[in-house]
């Protein structure tokens, strides 16, 4: 299952961006507002948890400076990824979208699709708050 997020644009460089995205406790400003639960675990990884939702651990995976960040569930159960692709547009403007990358059975996935996809274009329209 793949969805992407809206892109939208960030008053600020790339290289900015990505940092904020790199320093995962900067997560927490970019949740939704129903976030029951936020804990960073160490500098690679943070679980959070939304009311009505299972807590879900993630894990920095990849990093390309001021092009990307791959995040991945610390969980095999569920394995998925979400990748912040960045484009500066130009100077001190950049395009910011989330990608969500999931092996679900086509069961779960009709059950996930919905609530991911709000999620992912909240964390995207949060981007501002960096």
């Amino acid at each position: 299952m793949n969805l992407e997020s809206p892109k939208v644009t960030v008053e600020k460089s790339a290289e900015y961006i990505f940092n904020a995205l790199t320093d995962i406790k900067n997560f927490e400003k970019l949740m939704p507002e129903n976030i029951a639960k936020f804990e960073v675990i160490d500098e690679n990884c943070f679980e959070f948890g939304l009311k009505g939702m299972p807590e879900i651990k993630l894990v920095k995976k990849e990093a390309i400076p001021n092009d990307k960040i791959v995040l991945g569930a610390a969980s095999s159960k569920l394995p998925f990824t979400l990748t912040g692709n960045l484009n500066e547009v130009e100077a001190g403007k950049t395009e910011v979208q989330l990608l969500f990358e999931g092996d679900f059975n086509p069961m779960m996935a009709m059950m996930v699709k919905g609530p991911i996809g709000k999620f992912i274009e909240t964390l995207a329209n949060n981007m501002n708050k960096l």
